[in-house]
């Protein structure tokens, strides 16, 4: 007999367009990052190129899969352990809400008045 085992169900976390945002923001923070090998970060820079340029083949469809061919190799060639790192942090990040930054210490936070004067 098979074991009842409880399905684990995910929430629903915006769908595609959310997915495609946190590809961007991930694939901007590795470009940035100096521990992603240079050479590596040639195969997106090239996929933008390539949009650039007319090509041979009429349509959109081969650009969609150029772009995602890049976006996963470029992603897949990054060492693992700068990837996790670069989504766990956009993962913490909830949009449309205010995020404290990391760098500062109650010490620093300096209270004031906004006065508006006209």
């Amino acid at each position: 007999m098979p074991e009842n085992k409880q399905d684990k169900i995910t929430p629903y976390r915006g769908g595609v367009f959310s997915d495609l945002v946190n590809r961007i923001k991930l694939i901007l923070r590795l470009m940035a990052d100096s521990r992603v090998n240079p050479l590596i970060k040639i195969i997106p820079i090239g996929s933008l190129v390539y949009l650039l340029f007319p090509d041979i083949a009429p349509g959109p469809v081969d650009d969609a899969a150029i772009i995602w061919l890049s976006t996963y190799l470029f992603v897949e060639l990054c060492p693992p352990e700068v990837v996790e790192e670069h989504m766990a942090a956009i993962r913490r990040t909830i949009p449309g809400q205010w995020q404290e930054s990391q760098f500062v210490s109650e010490d620093e936070i300096v209270d004031g008045e906004f006065r508006d004067e006209q």
